[in-house]
């Protein structure tokens, strides 16, 4: 049996989750795991549910399919745990992030998660943290500094680095020092 790192964002269009899929999936590869990152979207319009994957191991991956069992479930929009099933195929050990300003106790309470002792969550209020860092709602980088700080498998420097790297030709130097501020801050911000 492969022993897989499997994670899940939820999140709406335009909230940038499969970026920041392929960002960590980036990182992890540059960090010499193997890895897969991959989008599930049904029609492309704003506000649309989103979800993203990624499969990270030490070994080569054989599995080509859904991610069905995540041990990490990030949430860009809480709204969404009231009409998606983020908690489906989820282990009794696994971790939610979520953008939210409400306590970790109170997301326990609206995932229904109370019973399940294992099951850590984390929140932090990403949406805030995009819209001071970048000027939208855009919370994929907060999530991923939040990320790196509640599992400690990816450092926030590997985050940083790969997305200064890629993403420089692609976004104004403003856009990339504000996303990594939205990083730095996600990590230092994360509750839990």
């Amino acid at each position: 049996m492969e022993n897989y790192l499997e994670v899940r964002w939820h999140g709406r269009a335009q909230q940038g989750v499969v970026t920041a899929a392929k960002v960590l999936g980036e990182a992890c590869l540059r960090s010499g795991k193997f890895v897969q990152a991959f989008p599930e979207f049904g029609p492309e319009r704003m506000g649309a549910p989103v979800r993203a994957y990624n499969r990270i191991s030490d070994e080569p991956i054989r599995l080509h399919c859904q991610v069905t069992d995540p041990s990490l479930v990030l949430i860009a929009d809480p709204t969404l745990i009231s009409t998606v099933n983020v908690t489906e195929g989820v282990p009794d050990d696994a971790i939610f992030i979520i953008n939210t300003n409400k306590s970790p106790e109170e997301m326990r309470k609206e995932l229904k998660v109370e019973g399940r002792k294992g099951i850590k969550v984390f929140t932090l209020d990403a949406a805030a943290i995009s819209l001071e860092t970048l000027g939208r709602n855009i919370p994929n980088t907060p999530l991923l500094g939040a990320l790196a700080k509640a599992t400690g498998f990816i450092t926030l420097e590997a985050l940083v680095d790969n997305f200064k790297e890629n993403y420089s030709k692609k976004f104004s130097p403003k856009v990339v020092e504000g996303n990594v501020e939205a990083m730095n801050r996600g990590y230092n911000e994360v509750k839990g």
